[in-house]
């Protein structure tokens, strides 16, 4: 499955980069990728993961830039 998710303020292209690397290092993930520019984030992992995925993805962003909204 993949899905694009919006980051909304996400401030500089170094936040999409630190964002992207520590993404792609959870278990169960295809690919990750962060778009400073357009602000958003597409996912790519297993269907039957892609919940799980996606909810430790969010924790992540929460915790390296608490200011983003996911949308």
């Amino acid at each position: 499955m993949k899905k694009t998710i919006k980051l909304i303020d996400l401030d500089c292209a170094n936040c999409a980069a630190k964002i992207e690397n520590a993404v792609k290092k959870i278990d169960g993930i295809t690919n990750a990728s962060v778009s400073f520019m357009a602000q958003k984030m597409t996912l790519e992992a297993p269907d039957d993961k892609f919940s799980q995925v996606l909810d430790e993805a969010k924790a992540i962003i929460h915790k390296l830039e608490p200011d983003i909204t996911i949308k």
